[in-house]
Parts: structure tokens; C-alpha cells; sequence
């Protein structure tokens, strides 16, 4: 990558993986009359360029997945996945208090589950990114933190900020896959208001910002990294190279 959130795409040559990218979904109201009014009462699947821009710097070819899509067929054709941000998870996931949580969107709650699931039983390379990492965790028995306070730690909901911005340090496990990618620590952007509460089964806590949320989650044996953060929207940021030489070394 090249420049502040910009995307140079390097030349794509045959054989280049296959990764994945979930996307949400939408009234097509909410675009503001963007589209004819026939189409007033239809849906539209939604995803930032971001996404697809970081993996096709990273040599691979991004494809967006369909809801409809049976996740057994999806896995079976991809080279990788990654599990978008984007609204958060539905409580009744997770045991959480009802009323809890911010546009949440519960078909695609189930759908990424089930998706997320079958990937890992495949032992499909994952890249889980900010509400990914929550998703992980919900599909391995975790808990969420409902509402972290502006103001409080390192201040984590900066939606208000430039998604390009730093905003403070993650401090990464010796010996871990987020170590080995980006070294003993990275700076990061900050744009999640929820956060890992009770650890699901089997997974590893492997980076942490100042204040202790959690910030970088593994699965011990899987090719699976998970971060709090957006690394699609970080010049350079080292996730989307990992993950598509993952999906390379299958």
C-alpha cells in the first residue's frame, strides 16, 4: 500500500487465492434515493472498498459473498475469508442484556456464524477483522462488553476520527501469529465501541492496548487472526499480506 489509505494494486498472476469477504445488509432506502424508485422496498448489499482494496494489494483476488450462499459451498471454493466490521452482534448471541447494541443485524449474525464455523472446521485461513474478532469470540461460548465509555482507557469508539488515525499502541504476545506479523507491537486505529468480555473456548488473548481491552485473538493450530482494529484501512498494515500467504501455503 502506498500513501495515507491508498491502494496501489500490484499485478495479479494466475493462480492468485481466493479470499472471501462478508458484507452487510441494507434497505435500499437507507442510499437517500441513490437508486430508481422501483427499486424503493429492494435490499443492497453493502461493503466498504477498503476491504476488497487491501487484499488485491495483497496479491489475491477479493470476491463479496452472498447471504444466500450455503457456507459448505463457500468454504469449499475459497482460499481464505475475512470477517468484515460493521454493526454489532446481536445479543441474544451472546447471553447480553436485551436493548443492547447498535443496529444490530441478527440474518447476518446467523449467517456469519454458520460461515465462520464451517471456515474453521476446514481450516480455512481467517482474517477476523473488529467485529469478526467479537464474532470469533461469540462462536467459541464468549461474551461481549456491552459499551465501552468514550473517554475511558485509550478511548476506543473515535468514530468521530479519520479512520486512518492511530490512535494508540497494541502490545502483541512473544511467540503469537499477530508477533509474527507485526512484531513485539503496532499502532493501530480505534473505531469499536464493544470488546471482548469472557474469553470463548480454546482462544488465546495475543495483543492488548494500554488499558488491557483486548485487541488481538488466535485459535492455537488454526490459521486464524483476529484483530480489534481495521487494518484495511492502515497504510502498510501487515493482516492482508498474512492472510493471503496463508492462503498461498494450503
Amino acid at each position: 500500500m502506498t500513501g495515507r489509505g491508498s491502494h496501489e494494486t500490484r499485478p495479479l498472476v494466475r493462480g492468485a487465492p481466493l479470499i472471501g469477504l462478508s458484507t452487510r445488509r441494507w434497505p435500499a432506502a437507507s442510499l437517500g434515493g441513490r437508486l430508481p424508485p422501483a427499486y424503493a422496498d429492494a435490499e443492497v448489499d453493502v461493503g466498504i472498498a477498503d476491504y476488497p482494496a487491501a487484499v488485491a494489494v495483497a496479491g489475491a483476488v477479493p470476491v463479496h459473498l452472498a447471504r444466500e450462499s450455503d457456507p459448505r459451498e463457500v468454504v469449499g471454493r475459497l482460499d481464505g475469508l475475512v470477517l468484515t466490521g460493521g454493526a454489532d452482534i446481536d445479543p441474544a448471541e451472546w447471553g447480553g442484556p436485551p436493548g443492547w447494541g447498535v443496529a444490530t443485524e441478527p440474518a447476518r449474525d446467523a449467517w456469519e456464524l454458520a460461515l465462520l464455523r464451517r471456515a474453521l472446521d476446514a481450516e480455512l485461513p481467517v482474517l477476523a477483522i473488529c467485529r469478526g474478532l467479537q464474532l470469533l469470540n461469540v462462536a467459541l461460548g464468549g461474551t461481549i462488553e456491552p459499551d465501552l465509555p468514550a473517554g475511558a482507557g485509550d478511548d476506543h469508539p473515535r468514530f468521530g476520527c479519520d479512520r486512518h488515525t492511530l490512535a494508540h499502541e497494541v502490545c502483541l504476545s512473544p511467540g503469537s501469529l499477530a508477533a509474527h506479523v507485526y512484531g513485539p507491537s503496532v499502532r493501530v486505529n480505534s473505531l469499536h465501541h464493544q470488546a471482548v468480555a469472557r474469553l470463548g473456548a480454546d482462544l488465546l488473548v495475543t495483543g492488548r492496548s494500554p488499558d488491557g481491552t483486548v485487541e488481538a485473538l488466535e485459535l492455537p493450530g488454526h490459521p486464524v487472526l483476529a484483530v480489534q482494529w481495521h487494518p484495511e484501512a492502515v497504510a502498510g498494515d501487515a493482516g492482508p499480506v498474512w492472510l493471503v500467504q496463508a492462503a498461498l501455503g494450503r
